[in-house]
């Protein structure tokens, strides 16, 4: 018999994985947790039905997220990342040698544990002498360290539930209050092709908030529409052009693909205007 996991992205549209075997399935106290191994992906981490990890690709959202900003700022000595606990954008940050410390702070203690029980390629990074791991709520922790980080990474969920104020201009506003005076912060923004909404509410807060804004893409075919936005807000540098490259074991990212990422379609280029 055949056992499919199926995500519903947006309303009329579905997709299914098949799956071998159903690894973890618990409510914790904040979501839906579940990790099930997939004929495709491999091992896959599930959250309130939404896909947010796989073992297949998950390369590429996290160098991507992490690795565009690291290698645009001067001197990323101290990162935050916002969720993520599964650790693969942590296993980013702290790689990068211009890195002095990498913070995690994750509202949910169990991700990180299905991280470490289930995703050892990612949750390695737990273990570095740069890692920090908070259990605590990323958004009351932004509001008290002001000039405190050089970058801010926001690895959240989709905005719903308490996430919903991670895409707010009053957070945004905050993370320019916690940079340093050359600071940047780089946050997920969902699909150009079914959630221009979302695109646009973020791109819009972090513009009133820093002076300088861009947005660019990466590929992740398990996220809704295959292409996967991010916009990073700048207090100083150009996030558009890498000043740094350390020469690190990248899949995906590369100085080239930096550069390129920033190229929009013209359908993207007016969704942010």
């Amino acid at each position: 018999m055949e056992l499919w996991i199926t995500e519903l992205q947006v309303p009329g549209l579905k997709i299914s994985c098949q799956t071998t075997e159903t690894l973890r399935l618990e409510t914790t106290e904040f979501q839906e947790l579940a990790v099930v191994k997939t004929e495709v992906f491999g091992r896959m981490l599930i959250l309130d039905g939404a896909i947010q990890i796989t073992e297949k690709d998950e390369f590429v959202y996290h160098e991507m997220i992490s690795q565009v900003a690291l290698n645009s700022h001067l001197r990323p000595e101290r990162v935050v990342i916002i969720g993520g606990g599964d650790g693969g954008t942590l296993r980013e940050v702290v790689k990068n040698p211009a890195v002095k410390e990498g913070i995690l702070v994750e509202i949910d203690e169990r991700v990180i544990q299905a991280g470490r029980d289930f995703f050892p390629k990612l949750s390695c990074s737990f273990s570095d002498p740069k890692a920090r791991l908070m259990i605590t709520d990323g958004i009351q922790f932004i509001k008290e360290h002001q000039n405190s980080f050089d970058v801010i990474i926001v690895d959240s969920t989709d905005p719903v539930g308490p996430a919903v104020e991670l895409f707010s201009e009053t957070f945004y506003r905050n993370c320019f209050e916690a940079l340093r005076d050359d600071g940047m912060l780089v946050v997920q923004s969902e699909s150009p092709f079914l959630n221009e909404d979302i695109i646009q509410m973020a791109f819009g807060g972090i513009s009133q908030a820093f002076p300088l804004t861009k947005l660019y893409l990466a590929n992740v075919p398990t996220y809704p529409g295959g292409l996967w936005s991010f916009t990073i807000g700048s207090k100083k540098y150009d996030p558009e052009k890498p000043v740094v490259n350390p020469q690190l074991d990248w899949k995906y990212y590369s100085p080239e693909v930096h550069e390129a990422a920033f190229k929009l379609p013209p359908f993207v280029a007016k969704i942010v205007g």
